[in-house]
This record gives structure tokens, C-alpha cells and sequence, in this order.
């Protein structure tokens, strides 16, 4: 990506900075070796938005040390933004959940069916985590959904996995003779979670 990237950084550098293009190689300092001040560098950072279609947050700028990190910066963000535009794309899944009661508690079960956004999402973890300790998640998706789509679900609740790195999380498994894919998470102790296969 950088390759192609490059090009197009050199030419907008050398034209806010008002440096010599054969200056900048990927060693140089931005701010040491280019008296590059920070309304220079906001400024290059709206023209690498423009040219390029990507936000440039400030912490990124501010991590941006020579011209090769301002490169590689410009084409994560590039890779990422593309990324994002790739699921956007995507439709969401129809999806089944349950979160059940941690055994020997009252409280029954909540159910839910619909297409897996975003929000949904959260509101779904959300209210297994309000469940508490012991608590149950099973999310069911069609069988026609392939790994990717997977992936997207584990994705979509990845967050509760980090909640306790002492629990390692397990790859859901798909059952080829079942007409259902299923992911289980297991709430622990203050809503941990572990990624558990069904059987």
C-alpha cells in the first residue's frame, strides 16, 4: 500500500513543508529536519484527508515522527477506512439470542430475534452482562452463514472476551449436520466472558 501511497504524500510534504521531494526520505524528521511546526503538520493532515478520502485523527499526527511513519500512517489509514467501507457493505445477519439466567436464579430467559447491526449488538451484550454471574448467551445464526459471517458475529461481542484476559477464548464451532450455526458465551464472574463451543 505504501508504495502507492508514496507518490502522493511526497508531493503533498514537499508542497506544505516548501521542501526539496528529494529530501524526504523515510528517516527524515519531520519536525527536527523540516521545521515542521503543529499547524504544519494540521495542515498536512487536512491534506492527506483531502487527497486521500480518510480521516487523520490527532493521535495518530501525534505518534507521526519522520516522513516514513507519515507514509505508513497515511496507508493504515487508507487499509482501515477501506475496511470499514467493505462492511458497511456487507448486509447484517438474521439472528437469533438468548440470554438465560445463571442456574438456580430466577429471572428466566430474554429472547431476541433479528438483524445483527451494531446496535443491536450492544444492546444484546448489554443485557447478558445485566444478567450477571453465570449468566448465558447463545446467539444462532443460519446455517448458510460462512466463516466470515461468523468472524462478524464473534467480532461483534470480542469486546467481552477482553473484559478478563485470565479466560481464553475459544473458537465456535460449526455443526455441518445441524440447519443452525450457534456461538455460546458464558458469562464469569462481573460479566467476563469466554467464547465456548456448542455441542
Amino acid at each position: 500500500m505504501e508504495l502507492f501511497v508514496e507518490p502522493s504524500c511526497r508531493r503533498l510534504v514537499a508542497d506544505r513543508l516548501g521542501v526539496d521531494p528529494e529530501e524526504l526520505v523515510a528517516g527524515v524528521s519531520l519536525r527536527d529536519d523540516l521545521a515542521a511546526d503543529s499547524l504544519d503538520l494540521v495542515e498536512l493532515a487536512m491534506a492527506l484527508e483531502g487527497e486521500f478520502g480518510i480521516m487523520v485523527p490527532e493521535r495518530i499526527l501525534d505518534r507521526v515522527r519522520t516522513y516514513g511513519d507519515l507514509v505508513q500512517a497515511t496507508g493504515l489509514l487508507i487499509r482501515a477506512r477501506r475496511a470499514a467501507e467493505v462492511r458497511a457493505a456487507e448486509p447484517p445477519l438474521r439472528t437469533w439470542a438468548r440470554v438465560r439466567s445463571p442456574a438456580g436464579e430466577s429471572g428466566g430467559s430474554l429472547e431476541w430475534a433479528g438483524w445483527l447491526t451494531p446496535y443491536a449488538a450492544e444492546t444484546i451484550a448489554e443485557d447478558a452482562v445485566r444478567a450477571g454471574h453465570g449468566a448465558r448467551l447463545e446467539l444462532t445464526v443460519a446455517a448458510s452463514t460462512d466463516d466470515l459471517g461468523l468472524a462478524r458475529v464473534q467480532h461483534q461481542f470480542a469486546w467481552l472476551g477482553e473484559r478478563d484476559d485470565r479466560l481464553p477464548s475459544l473458537p465456535a464451532r460449526c455443526h455441518t449436520g445441524s440447519r443452525l450455526r450457534r456461538l455460546t458465551m458464558m458469562i464469569r464472574a462481573l460479566g467476563t466472558w469466554r467464547l465456548a463451543p456448542v455441542a
